[in-house]
């Protein structure tokens, strides 16, 4: 049984456990973790679970409390997003921990977020890099000011990883993308990136096929 711990102010992301939709885990194919962006909600990212459409998988949405997994901009010093970087990780590990428990091996477990929730995944997937199913960021990318040291530890052993993001996106700049998709790749992700001219902070249809082709590819 994953072991639940209480919201503190070292730990404000617990004690929330993660909310599930689609396919009960004891009979799902494969797994979905997904992380809502600032000011969104678990509830959302289970909206977007069902656009993706594949209800023989399993979902699970971890909540951040008050609905922002740290305080500052993504690009900001690592110490003035803590302990919200941690904690988030941590409620991170506890769904995939979740789903494992539940017989879904890493292999099929997908991690997916959408801007703050994409920043925290991608930065997950490098922090504790292993073969997963896939891994999709939408508008996000590595945290951290440039600069940053990239000595991420592990393999990602060819996992997919999708990177989609405006190439004007106001809040994720496109050097940041790039420069997640070099270290992504060199942890040995199978890495497609694709920056969308004049796109908005938002998730196209293009990025939704690209998911799914991604889930298909572990449902086989």
């Amino acid at each position: 049984m994953t072991m639940m711990t209480q919201a503190s102010p070292a730990d404000p992301h617990a004690g929330r456990p993660a909310l599930r939709g689609g396919a009960p885990l004891a009979s799902a194919r494969a797994a979905m973790v997904m992380v809502h962006g600032r000011g969104g909600d678990a509830a959302g990212m289970l909206a977007l679970a069902r656009e993706l459409g594949r209800e023989d998988w399993a979902c699970l949405a971890p909540q951040a409390a008050a609905n922002t997994w740290y305080p500052y901009g993504f690009m900001s010093p690592l110490a003035q997003n803590e302990p919200g970087i941690t904690s988030g990780m941590d409620a991170v590990a506890r769904a995939i921990a979740e789903a494992e428990e539940a017989g879904i091996p890493a292999e099929r477990i997908v991690l997916l977020g959408f801007s703050q929730g994409a920043c925290l995944a991608t930065e997950f997937a490098a922090r504790h890099a292993r073969r997963y199913g896939g891994v999709a960021a939408l508008s996000g990318g590595l945290i951290g000011p440039d600069g940053t040291p990239r000595d991420y530890p592990g393999s990602l052993d060819g996992t997919p990883v999708f990177l989609g993001c405006s190439d004007v996106d106001g809040h994720i700049p496109a050097t940041r993308v790039r420069e997640s998709a070099e270290v992504l790749r060199a942890l040995g992700g199978a890495v497609d990136m694709r920056l969308y001219p004049g796109m908005g902070h938002t998730i196209n249809e293009d990025e939704i096929a690209a998911v799914r082709a991604i889930m298909d590819a572990v449902a086989a």
